[in-house]
């Protein structure tokens, strides 16, 4: 069964000088797979403090991220695509009971 990967972090690294960096702050909140089947299927709320989240996917897959997401593989409605081995990261509202769902594409 393939899955998309999600990982959950509440900061962006911030150097000595202040510098904002293009990378989460470890540790992370949580790391969880989503079952990337024939049908949309949604993963856990995200935890009340994160801000970002990186997405991988180990085969070709739609995702969509909301209250009560579904993602959609094919048609004008087609969701955010990620390829297979593709990374993403992506803020988030913080505290907004968000959640991914994911669906096999191709």
């Amino acid at each position: 069964m393939a899955f998309l990967n999600v990982t959950e972090y509440a900061e962006i690294a911030i150097g000595p000088a202040g510098r904002v960096g293009q990378m989460p702050m470890s540790p992370k909140i949580a790391s969880y797979g989503v079952a990337n089947a024939g049908a949309s299927t949604q993963g856990q709320i995200f935890n009340a403090k994160t801000r970002f989240v990186r997405l991988h996917a180990d085969s070709l897959c739609c995702y969509e991220i909301d209250v009560n997401p579904t993602a959609v593989a094919i048609g004008a409605g087609m969701s955010n695509r990620l390829a297979a081995g593709q990374t993403e990261f992506l803020a988030v509202p913080q505290g907004a009971g968000y959640r991914v769902a994911a669906v096999l594409s191709t």
